[in-house]
C-alpha cells in the first residue's frame, strides 16, 4: 500500500501551522510538504515557498514529491478581504482552480478545501442554521468560499475528484497570532489578558458567533479526510460546530482567572460582517456521516489558552 504524500498550501497561517504538525505526526515528517507564499528565514527548514496560483509551480512540486493529497489552506481572510475585494476574489478562486486542476490532471487521491460560516448571509436563519440553507454571503471572502464549494462539488461530479470540505466557525488557538479574520477577537483577547493589558473589542458585547477550539478544528479535519469515501455524502461543505459565544461570555470566562481584566467595546466594520453571519449552526450531517463531536467548551478553551500563553510569554505568576 502506497504512502500518502501530502502537500499543504498556506501552511504558515493560523490553521496551517497546527495542521502541518498534526499531519507530520500522523503520516511522517518526510511525507508532508508544507508551503506558503512567504517563508520566514527561521521556517526554511520546515516549509517551502510556493505561489498557489502558479499552476506550473504547483504541478512541478506535485510530480517531484509524488504528492497524493492536497490540503489547500491559502486564502485572504474575511476582514482583510474587505480591504482589497478584487485581489481577494482573484487569489482565493485562482489558487483553488489551480489545486483542482493539478489534482485532476495528476489523479490525486484527495483534496481538502476549507470553507467558512462566511458563506451564510441574510437569507440564512440567525440561529441553528442548517446545512442546506440558501447561501448569499455578504463579504468577498464568503463569496469566494461559496463559489469554491460549488466548484468542489462540480469536480467531484464531473471528474470523480474526491474533494472534502468543512465550514469552519471562528477558530481559537494559542499557536499563532490573529490572521485577519472577523472572529480573531477571541484569540487576541487571551493574549491581552495574560499580559495584563486592556482589550478593545471591535464587536458588540452581545454579538454571538460560532466558535471552535484549534485542537477540535484540526481533529475534525483529519477525521474527515481519513474516513472512507462512501461516508462522505456532502460534496459542497459540511457545517462544523462546537459552541456559540459572545465577547461578553469570553470576558466572563477570562475573569474567573483575571478578575481585573479590562475590556471596552468599540465596534468597527467587522461588527457588520459578524451580524451577517449565523450566531449558531447545526452540524447534524457531520455527526451522522463521520461521527463528529467537539470536546472543548468555553472554560476548557480558556484554561488551555491561559496556560499555553503564559508559557509562551514566560509568565509564571
Amino acid at each position: 500500500m502506497k504512502e500518502d504524500k501530502v502537500l499543504v498550501t498556506g501552511a504558515g497561517g493560523q490553521l496551517g501551522t497546527v495542521l502541518v504538525k498534526a499531519l507530520r505526526k500522523l503520516k511522517g515528517t518526510k511525507n508532508v510538504i508544507a508551503t506558503d507564499l512567504f517563508v520566514k528565514p527561521e521556517q526554511q527548514d520546515l516549509m517551502l515557498p510556493l505561489d498557489a496560483t502558479d499552476i506550473e509551480a504547483v504541478a512541478q512540486l506535485v510530480v517531484e514529491r509524488e504528492v497524493t493529497q492536497i490540503y489547500h489552506l491559502a486564502a485572504i481572510l474575511s476582514a482583510q478581504g474587505e480591504k482589497q475585494p478584487l485581489k481577494t476574489w482573484n487569489i482565493n478562486l485562482k489558487s483553488f482552480f489551480t489545486i483542482l486542476e493539478v489534482a485532476r490532471r495528476h489523479r490525486l487521491d484527495k483534496v481538502f478545501f476549507p470553507s467558512s460560516i462566511a458563506v451564510f448571509g441574510t437569507k440564512a436563519p440567525k440561529k441553528h442554521t442548517q446545512q442546506d440553507i440558501f447561501l448569499n454571503p455578504t463579504t468577498v471572502y464568503g463569496m469566494s468560499k461559496a463559489a469554491g464549494e460549488h466548484w468542489a462539488n462540480y469536480y467531484f461530479i464531473k471528474y470523480g475528484l474526491d474533494v472534502r470540505s468543512l465550514r469552519y466557525p471562528g477558530i481559537i488557538g494559542h499557536q499563532s497570532l490573529p490572521g485577519g479574520g472577523t472572529t480573531d477577537y477571541a484569540v487576541d483577547i487571551y493574549h491581552r489578558a495574560v499580559n495584563n493589558e486592556p482589550f478593545i473589542c471591535y464587536l458588540k458585547a452581545d454579538t454571538a458567533l460560532p466558535m471552535i477550539f484549534m485542537e477540535d478544528a484540526v481533529r475534525a479535519t483529519l477525521e474527515l479526510m481519513e474516513v472512507p469515501e462512501y461516508q462522505i455524502r456532502t460534496r459542497t461543505s459540511y457545517n462544523l460546530s462546537a459552541l456559540s459565544i459572545t465577547p461578553a461570555e469570553v470576558v466572563k470566562s477570562i475573569k474567573k482567572w483575571y478578575p481585573s481584566f479590562e475590556v471596552t467595546y468599540k465596534e468597527d466594520f467587522r461588527e457588520a460582517i459578524a451580524r451577517s453571519w449565523p450566531s449558531s449552526i447545526l452540524d447534524t450531517q457531520a455527526r451522522e456521516d463521520w461521527g463528529w463531536k467537539p470536546r472543548y467548551l468555553l472554560d476548557d478553551i480558556t484554561i488551555e489558552m491561559i496556560n499555553e500563553l503564559k508559557k509562551k510569554y514566560n509568565l509564571h505568576a
